[in-house]
Parts: structure tokens; sequence; C-alpha cells
């Protein structure tokens, strides 16, 4: 947890006293229906201000893709940008800053989106805008020989050129062993060197239909006015059959895999991860909230037990993180990196055995009840903040929507956190966090290569 996301946690500690159901305010009303060509839309109603966001989801990501076509979809995603049957090459990108609106998209492993927030009147713009692309994509050649290239040069920024941005994505491949996760969204780049328009295309017309997609809205709009004018610019587009796509389900115990990687950074650094499932793949669900609540225990602000015990106590480390994604289509990591506090001569061996005894303390010892109620609160307090936005509230809709849950999760998750004991925590740390499910990275400065 970086120094302002513990900041902003202990601004959070000092309102979460209050008893916990008092932070969990109503349900906003939220409405959801399916028009005839299979699009589902979700409606959830914020009329603090005359405000709207719109997001179409697609259920399409990284993970969908096959070896030797990797980043199709992160490459499609940039190129929903150069025109339509009704607009030319940046025109709805112009059109929109007009309207004094916000645009953007992204792509992960599990979906690929694309949302506008502009004022409630100019709701069926948004509507028209992604309604021509989703049934009428251009993709010329020209315009793709172009991306292609800055696509390129992203990866060469964001990865290839950022050391521990590149070491992370080699850790991820050999901690999915065996599912469509381990493959970077971008792509590899030997990948995106031989990519075509024509893969392009294919790909399009493979996943972009309106019976695999999601429109999510949230704001000062009704039920109606959405639907009708979600059935004027949507209804006409006619579905198409979409591929098979299998749940990216890995390993449960791989065995204990580990890599040494040498990069062009000042401090060595450990990365550990355990595979884990994910609360749409695990047949436990208490035991993923047990994980959640986990991972905000060890890094959860300033009282977390890697700051308390492995970076002031021991200076044992210099800094240190962990994290967990529950919503995932498929199974996920449970992942903890350190560095070792090198001005008092500590190894990368001595912080990941700092890390595995925090591990072994949990799955000997289980919380007190004081301390697991400080660390749910945090986190049913950040969710609370997190979800005051109309954007944090579509994109949570819309990501649990894609990867194949419910919007509905979002109004009974803090009930779940809730009834979560330290018994719990001990039980989810007993059974996830060993040797078989381990991936291990030690990411050394190049210098000490040869030592």
């Amino acid at each position: 947890m970086n120094a302002l996301a513990r900041r902003v946690a202990g601004l959070l500690f000092s309102t979460v006293c209050l008893p916990l159901s008092a932070l969990a305010a109503d349900p906003q009303p939220t409405h959801e229906f399916t028009l005839d060509n299979g699009l589902k839309v979700v409606v959830r109603e914020d009329h603090r201000a005359p405000v709207v966001v719109s997001q179409v989801w697609y259920k399409v990501g990284s993970s969908y893709e096959t070896p030797g076509q990797t980043g199709l979809s992160h490459a499609l995603e940039h190129m929903m940008f150069k025109g339509s049957e009704k607009v030319g090459p940046g025109e709805a990108s112009l059109i929109l800053r007009d309207l004094g609106a916000e645009e953007n998209a992204f792509t992960s492993d599990d979906f690929t989106a694309y949302y506008q927030v502009l004022a409630r009147d100019r709701l069926g713009v948004a509507f028209e805008l992604e309604a021509d692309r989703m049934a009428s994509l251009r993709l010329p050649p020209e315009e793709f020989s172009r991306e292609i290239e800055v696509i390129k040069e992203e990866r060469r920024m964001r990865t290839d050129d950022k050391p521990m941005s590149k070491a992370y994505e080699r850790f991820k491949a050999m901690a999915y062993p065996a599912s469509g996760y381990h493959t970077p969204t971008i792509g590899w780049m030997a990948d995106l060197d031989r990519m075509t328009v024509e893969e392009l295309r294919h790909w399009y017309e493979s996943w972009y239909t309106p019976n695999n997609a999601t429109l999510v809205v949230v704001g000062d709009v009704t039920p109606d006015e959405v639907k009708a004018l979600a059935q004027r610019y949507f209804g006409p587009i006619a579905r198409r059959a979409v591929p098979s796509a299998k749940i990216p389900l890995e390993l449960a115990e791989p065995g204990e895999r580990q890599i040494t990687l040498h990069v062009q950074t000042q401090l060595p650094s450990v990365m550990l991860a355990f595979n884990v499932p994910s609360i749409a793949t695990a047949t436990d669900k208490r035991s993923i909230n047990a994980l959640r609540l986990i991972s905000a225990l060890l890094d959860g602000g300033y009282s977390g037990r890697i700051p308390t015990q492995l970076e002031r106590g021991e200076e044992l480390v210099s800094g240190g993180s962990s994290n967990y994604d529950a919503y995932t289509r498929g199974d996920s990591l449970f992942t903890l990196s350190a560095t070792p506090n090198t001005q008092k001569g500590k190894t990368i061996a001595q912080a990941e055995a700092g890390l595995w005894r925090l591990l072994e303390q949990l799955k000997t010892t289980a919380p007190t009840t004081d301390e697991l109620e400080r660390v749910r609160a945090q986190v049913i307090a950040g969710l609370v903040y997190e979800r005051d936005s109309i954007t944090s509230q579509a994109t949570a809709i819309g990501q649990l929507e894609t990867v194949g849950l419910s919007w509905k999760l979002m109004d009974t998750e803090l009930a779940e956190l809730q009834s979560v004991t330290p018994q719990d925590i001990q039980k989810a740390a007993q059974l996830y966090f060993t040797r078989a499910r381990l991936s291990v990275a030690h990411v050394l400065p190049e210098e000490k290569a040869h030592e």
C-alpha cells in the first residue's frame, strides 16, 4: 500500500469507529433488463448531480487469446476509435469533447470496456456512437499500420523499458502455468510484430456483438428513459453466435516455482504468489472473503503486519505489499512483495523469510477479534468511500457482470465481509499458503548478476 493510500486508510479509520452497519448506506435503486438481441442493460439511479456514466463491457480480454495471437483484445480497443459507419477516425472523440464529456477505454485479462461521462441530457449521443462502432467498425488498414506501431511503442515504454514491469510480466507468466492469464494484456512483442488487420477483424466479428456485451448506466437517469434509448440505438443490431469460452482454471497445486531476474534497478526485491480461487471459481465463498481480509491485515495501512513487524519492528524491509483480486473470471493469485532494507544489510532471502513468518503466524494463530474488526472496518470504509463515485459504481457493476457474477454482489458483499471470523482467517491461510501453490521471483540489480 502506498503512502497516499495509507493516509486515506487512516482518515477512513477515524470514521469506522461507528458501527459497521452505519457505513453501508441503502443500495441505490438498480434495474436490469435484456434487449431482444441479448444486450444486457443495468441501470443504477444516482440523482445527486445531472451527470451520467455510460459503459459498454465486452466479454473478451487477453485470457481469451491463444498462443501466437496475443494482444488482439488490446489492439482492437485502440482501433475502436478509428472510425465506423457514421464517423471517421477520431471524430467520435471530437464530438464528445465538444460536449464536455470524458471518455476512455480499458482492456484486461477478462474484459474490454468503453465509457463516457457526460451530462444526462447527452446520454443518447454516447449510445449512438457506441452502437455505431459495435455494429459497423471500419478497421482501415492504413490506420491499423499506424496504430500497431503506437501499441508497440506503448509496450516498450510501459513494460520493456520499465524493469519492474518487465519482471512482473515474467513472474505472472510463471505463476499461471495452465491458463490464459499468463498472457500479458498488451501481448508479446513477437505477436504484435506479425499481427494483421484481418486477425483484428475476425476478433471483432467474433466477440463484439450485443449478446456478448453489458451496457451499464449510472447517474441521474430513470430506467424507462435508458430502456427507450437503448432500444432505439442498440436494439436494431443483430445478435451473432459467440465462440465458446472456457473459464481459465489453474492447477491448484502446480508445485513450487522460482525465477531469478536481473534488471536495471537500484534495489533487489522479492515477489511471492499463491494460486488461489476467485469468488467465481471457489466452492467455499467464505474463504475468498477471508483472503480479502488477510490482504488488508498484512498491508492495511500503518498498523498492517508488514509495516508494523517487518518495516518498523525488525527493520527487515524498506517496503512491502500484498494484493488479492477476488473478482476474476477464473482462478486468481494472492501476491506479496518486499524490498529488503539494504541500508541495514538485509537480503532478499531474509525478506522472503520474513514474509513467510507472517503467513505462518496466520496459519498457527488466528487474529484477535479486535485486530480483525479494525481491518474489516478499513476494508468496508474503503469500499463505501470508493463507490461514492458514479464511475466507480458503474465499473464495479460492469466487472461483476462481465466475469460471470452479478451486480447484486455489490449490495451483499459488506454483509459477507462482516461474517468472516478469526477462525475463517486461520483456515484460509492453512489451505492456501502452501509451497505447492507458490511462485517466487527474486529481482536483482544487473550489477549483482555475477555475485
